[in-house]
Order: structure tokens, then sequence, then C-alpha cells
């Protein structure tokens, strides 16, 4: 089976194949392909590769190209993570946001938007290329914003492209582990859009016990989320909120933590990934160490405006380990490929899930997943306060389709406008004429 990883030379590629190595079943992976446009991070994650590679009977061969169509044919299974402009261009969405005083994070306000408008028309082009050249394959969407970009990439693919986060899986397990669960074993009630999300309950064993956890106030400060919004806010919900949410609820704060630090998370990740691939650039490195020295300091330094926002320090070493998106990831394919029926939270079209929203929104939600892909379960609708900003935003990332699909510039003023975080027209507007000045990717917007 052959998989194709679109973004091979990004940092994280390592996690996937390492994934991979571990899954010795008959129907597994035997060929990656890597793509990206560049060569340098492309050599660099092979070495990667071939170091973890070393001494595994079986390891999946690997292959590298430059050339999207010789890495679209023949693939079962395509991996997107490709990154538009780089993180240089998330370094400035960053930053032309916090100069109006606005979030600019990759995937959330005025720095999302800003990403999708660069990547839904790159992500649309490879989900043509993907039905013409590959027509059977499953696409796995781990692009930011990857609800916006799963639902852009369906309006080509149908239902054969889902979308993946760790958010969500890292959120129940960290939940599941304070009371005492097994992760494995516990039902996540979890619904809203990627980035957009609300754990509502754990069952174990058919019983909710997030009410225990809810009544527990060293419980709730023990983990990650908890810490992050607070015991009494979080009671006040009635739910977990995905960590993302803190961008919403502590908006202020988090913006002012945003300005006040050294750098932003953009511009820390490009350095620090910038130095990664000049070290890699030399032949003696050892690449699978400096790798690992780099992931480590990438995970501890996560979100770390925010915890410094809510004054809760460094992360805890129980909450540096992610979802695993690189296990969803192949949950997901193991599933389809082999027809192992399991539940995984995933972004997906909505069908008849939210009444709130149509048929062709992309949501996040558990489903089950067999051989024909993946299938939201029903879950409760959601309370008034998560339906308000679940529509706005939706609507945002709708504007956001249109906007590309008609170059229209007025149309990405109001997706600017009509988010939440995004508290002016008048800030929208400036919003789109930075983005545009500083982005060539952005230039249809220019007139």
């Amino acid at each position: 089976m052959k998989l194709t990883i679109l973004g091979g030379g990004g940092f994280r590629v390592p996690l996937v194949y390492g994934a991979l190595l571990g899954d010795h079943a008959e129907g597994r992976v035997t060929h990656v392909t890597l793509h990206d446009l560049d060569e340098v991070r492309l050599s660099a994650i092979a070495r990667v590769l071939a170091d973890q590679a070393e001494g595994v009977p079986g390891a999946p061969a690997v292959t590298a190209t430059t050339d999207l169509d010789e890495a679209l044919r023949g693939a079962d299974f395509v991996f997107s993570a490709i990154r538009v402009g780089g993180l240089e261009g998330r370094a400035a969405d960053e930053r032309i946001a916090l100069a109006e005083d606005v979030l600019g994070q990759e995937t959330v306000g005025a720095g999302g938007i800003a990403y999708g408008l660069r990547t839904v028309p790159v992500a649309v082009r490879i989900a043509r290329r993907i039905a013409e050249l590959a027509p059977d394959a499953w696409v796995i969407n781990f692009t930011n914003p990857a609800g916006l970009v799963t639902e852009a990439m369906s309006r080509v693919l149908g239902d054969r492209v889902v979308g993946i986060c760790d958010s969500p899986v890292g959120l129940g397990r960290r939940v599941a582990r304070v009371l005492g669960a097994n992760p494995d074993e516990a039902w996540i009630d979890y619904v809203g859009l990627n980035h957009l999300g609300w754990l509502r309950g754990l069952r174990v064993g058919g019983r909710d016990v997030l009410p225990r956890l809810l009544a527990d106030e060293e419980a709730l400060g023990s983990f990650e989320e908890g810490r992050l919004f607070g015991p009494e806010w979080l009671r006040s919900l009635g739910a977990v909120p995905n960590e993302y949410l803190h961008y919403y609820y502590f908006n202020r704060e988090a913006v002012q933590a945003y300005r006040a630090a050294e750098r932003t998370r953009g511009a820390y990740l490009r350095d620090q990934q910038g130095a990664f691939y000049q070290e890699m650039g030399k032949p003696d490195t050892p690449a699978l160490d400096a790798w690992h020295r780099t992931l480590a300091d990438r995970e501890a330094t996560y979100m770390a405006a925010n915890r410094e926002a809510a004054g809760i320090g460094e992360r805890d070493e129980e909450d540096l380990e992610s979802g695993g998106y690189e296990k969803v990831a192949l949950a997901l394919m193991r599933a389809i490929a082999r027809d192992e029926r399991t539940t995984l939270i995933l972004n997906v079209r909505n069908g008849s899930t939210l009444s709130v929203l149509d048929a062709d929104a992309v949501i996040e939600v558990p489903c089950v997943v067999d051989a024909n892909g993946a299938h939201p379960v029903s879950v409760d609708p959601l309370p008034y306060h998560a339906v308000g900003l679940v529509t706005a935003v939706k609507a945002v990332e709708r504007e956001v389709l249109a906007a590309v699909e008609s170059g229209s510039r007025a149309t990405a003023v109001k997706a600017f406008a009509l988010h939440p975080l995004v508290d002016s027209v008048a800030v929208a507007r400036r919003l789109v004429e930075g983005y545009t000045a500083e982005h060539p990717g952005l230039a249809w917007l220019r007139n």
C-alpha cells in the first residue's frame, strides 16, 4: 500500500513514519512518497526517516520528489500537511494582526483567515489533481485551518477527504487520565468545529463520569485545560473546551500576552526549525537526534503565551503528550484499508448531525470508520452559547471560500469583519490591505 505525504519536508513527518514502523499487519503501508517544493527540507527529513528505519525489518521504502503528479500516481492514501507561505508566512500573519490589536494565531481569528485565503486555492488545485490522477485514493487532511481546508477539498473529493486533529484526542486522554479511566475504553462526547469544540461528557461503561470531574476542584486544576480555563469557568460551562477556545474566552489576555512576548509562536517556530534544517545541512549531523531535540523543545513551548496569560507557568510533563495525530492518521488508514471498524474524532461533512449547520459543512465529531469511510455519529444539540460561536465561525469560513472562488476583495473583508475576534469593519479592511501587501499568494486580492 502506498502513502503519499504532501508537505513531505515538514518537521512532523517523522511522527507519521514512526507510527508506520510499528505496524506489521497485512495490508500495511509498504511505500512512502514524500512530496515537497523545497528540496533542502525534503533531503533533511528523508535522512531522519532513514535513521528511524535503520534496523527495522520491513520498514516502508521512502522516495522523495518535487513533482506532484509523480507523487500522486498510484497512491492509496494521500496525507496532506502543506504550509503555504511557510513559517515566514505564519509569522507575518501574527505580526500584521497584532499591529491591529487582534489575534493572529494560525487557525483562529485574523491569522486563521489569512492563512485560509492563502491555502484554500492551493488545496483545491491539489484536490483536482488527486481526483484526476488517484481517484480511488483517500485523503487525510492535516493542513491548517484543518476544518476549512477539508471543506474546500470536499467540494472536489466528497467524503473521500477526512480531516484530522490531535487536540480533541489529547483533551479526551487527559480528562480520562484524571478520572482514572482507560482512554481507549471511554466514549468521548465531543462536538464542534476544528479548534472550536467542547468535551461534554466522558462515558465509561455507559456512565458519564464528567460530572464527577466538574465537582472536584483539585482534579479540575490538575490538567492542562483545567489550569488554562480555571475550574470556575469549566463548571459554568458544564464542559471542558478545546484549548483553542482560550483565544475566545480570554481574548484580551491572550492578545496582550502575544504582544508582550519576545517572539510570536510563528516567529519562534520559524527560527527554531530554520536552525534545525540548517544543522541538517551538515552531512555529519546525527539526523534523528537533532530532530528529537527540536521536537522536545517544540512540545514544551506549545501555547506558551496562553499559559502566560492564565498565569499557569510551564506545561506539566504528563501534559506534553498530544493526542498523536500520527496515531489518528494510522488508525484511520487501518480502518479504511482493512475494514477494521473503529471510532475516531474527525473532521467530516455534517450531513444531519448538527441541525444548525447544512449538510456540507465540515464539523469535528466522533465518527465510526470502516471500509466506506468516516460516518459521523448522532450527537446531542449544542447549547446556545456554542451555537453562536460555531455558526459565526462557519459563516466566516464560507466567506473565505466565496472570496477564493470569486476573487472578491470585498468578500475577503467581509470574512475578517464577521469573525467574533475582529471588532471593526475598519480593522478588517486594514487587515486585508496588510496581508495582501505582505503575501505574494494573496496577489489576487489587490484589485
